[in-house]
């Protein structure tokens, strides 16, 4: 899989929010395009990645 432009691999049924978790991600301040789809955030627990997705995801931070 590529994850913002990166291969990674990811074992068959995985959810993308469990992913998303071990990668350092904060589900609340995240957004993804899977394979070129916005994945509305209520779907993200529910959906499932595969070696063959192509991820970006961007991640929003507070600050002034």
């Amino acid at each position: 899989m590529k994850a913002n432009g990166e291969e990674v691999s990811v074992a068959n049924g995985t959810k993308l929010s469990d992913w998303l978790i071990s990668q350092g991600y904060v589900l609340e301040k995240t957004a993804v395009l899977l394979n070129g789809v916005v994945v509305p955030r209520a779907k993200i627990p529910e959906t499932v990645i595969s070696n063959t997705d192509c991820l970006e995801i961007v991640s929003f931070v507070g600050g002034g």
